[in-house]
């Protein structure tokens, strides 16, 4: 690991940050404690929600951890398009007995709010989601403290990342569960995702930054496949997600490895935007429909995704979920902290004594 990273967690494993309730304190506490980098999610949360949030973790731990950020986005989604969807998705909400979201709820998340919550209150660590923050914010995020990441689906991307000035770049693998962090929604560019060893080694040839992988990492030994590709660390969601202190829904949890749920997929259905989950009837029903148009969709389907949780029907939930997510582990985070060192210690002993990893 780089110098940076490894003053701030002495393990090269960073709990990705899982919007919408995932991600709580609790869960950034115990990756933190036992030696890896725990992160908040703002994403979809007030500034005064994520600021509670810093607030409740801090009384929970004095190790480092980050907390994530959501760029805003720009305005090209093509209205009539949202209005056929939400004329399409009626049914669904009559069948939950509830009304479709209101898509022009917002298109900024509380960006600016946020960041103004981030340095006046200076986390370990900010990363951020859908695009590149100015060289302005990093520079004031860097003076604040803060140690800056931003997601790259692609080396053009990561160049970009580098030019602005971030610290770290997290490589997105097309194998990560939930949305792909591109930093500009082209549906011409669907289905064409890098696999994560390749974006590994095509991102350390084109930037010099520190590289944080992530996409479909379940096991330790991934982690040394990742670090021996040229990543500094890695980022794991999906196998997280399963722990008890996620603030995931119990049926999500369940369906990670629900013979039911045989597989994920990228798409548009939930949110607009792609994003990976575990295919079931509503994404099947609706996913080849859903228009480009993030976060307009996110709020037209939020009252029904709600509504299928509180019903017990995950055949209408957003159930995202890399794609190792079969290999899911129900144990304490920590404990899965403590099991992920374990197997990369075996994993780079072995590479070791065959002239591999030193």
């Amino acid at each position: 690991m780089s110098s940076a990273l490894t003053d701030l967690f002495p393990h090269p494993i960073v709990q990705a940050p899982m919007a919408g309730g995932v991600s709580v304190p609790h869960l950034a506490q115990a990756v933190s404690e036992a030696g890896g980098l725990g992160f908040l999610a703002a994403g979809y949360k007030t500034a005064d929600g994520m600021y509670q949030e810093i607030k409740q973790l801090r009384g929970l731990t004095t190790k480092p951890f980050g907390v994530n950020l959501f760029m805003p986005q720009p305005e090209y989604a093509d209205k009539a398009a949202v209005d056929v969807y939400a004329h399409q998705l009626a049914g669904e909400a009559a069948w939950y007995d509830t009304e479709l979201g209101d898509p022009d709820s917002g298109r900024d998340d509380g960006y600016e709010a946020k960041l103004a919550v981030l340095l006046d209150n200076p986390v370990p660590v900010a990363s951020f989601h859908f695009g590149v923050p100015s060289s302005e914010v990093l520079d004031s995020l860097r003076r604040a403290g803060t140690f800056t990441l931003v997601t790259a689906t692609t080396p053009d991307e990561a160049l970009a990342v580098e030019r602005a000035g971030a610290d770290a770049v997290i490589a997105q693998g097309v194998e990560a569960g939930g949305h792909q962090g591109t930093h500009r929604d082209n549906p011409e560019t669907d289905g064409t995702g890098i696999g994560l060893l390749s974006l590994i080694a095509q991102i350390r040839e084109a930037v010099g930054l520190p590289i944080v992988a992530a996409g479909g990492i379940m096991r330790g030994s991934q982690i040394a496949a990742a670090l021996a590709a040229g990543a500094d660390a890695a980022q794991l969601g999906t196998a997280f997600l399963a722990t008890p202190e996620s603030g995931a829904n119990a049926l999500h949890k369940q369906a990670l490895t629900n013979p039911l749920f045989v597989r994920t997929e990228l798409t548009r259905a939930f949110s607009g935007r792609p994003a990976r989950g575990l295919v079931n009837r509503f994404l099947r029903e609706h996913g080849p429909y859903a228009p480009a148009a993030y976060p307009e969709v996110h709020h037209l389907t939020s009252p029904v995704r709600k509504k299928a949780a509180a019903s017990g029907d995950p055949q209408g939930m957003a159930l995202w979920a890399g794609q190792g997510h079969r290999m899911a582990r129900e144990m304490p985070a920590g404990q899965l902290v403590e099991v992920l060192v374990a197997e990369l210690d075996a994993a780079k002993t072995a590479l070791s004594g065959k002239g591999g990893l030193r």
